[in-house]
């Protein structure tokens, strides 16, 4: 396992040694917990490009009644 030196604010690294303490983890365990949950995390630039791309398509879709897509669809499995 490799080891890392880092530098981090007093009231910070306060915080994470009060945090690690309460969940009965080392700081170690928890720092890495921590990185391995921001690593999870989808880029927010993105999800923010998704969500333009989402409203640029409904803006350019026509106008429809959803009930009668939800019907037709119920109804095309009968």
């Amino acid at each position: 396992m490799a080891k890392v030196m880092v530098s981090l604010p007093d009231d910070l690294l306060q915080r994470i040694d009060e945090e690690a303490r309460r969940r009965d983890s080392s700081r170690s365990g928890f720092l890495a917990a921590a990185a391995r949950r921001e690593l999870l995390r989808r880029d927010p630039a993105a999800v923010a490009a998704a969500v333009a791309r989402s409203e640029e398509r409904f803006r350019s879709a026509a106008a429809f009644d959803s009930a009668e897509l939800i019907r037709a669809e119920r109804d095309s499995h009968r």
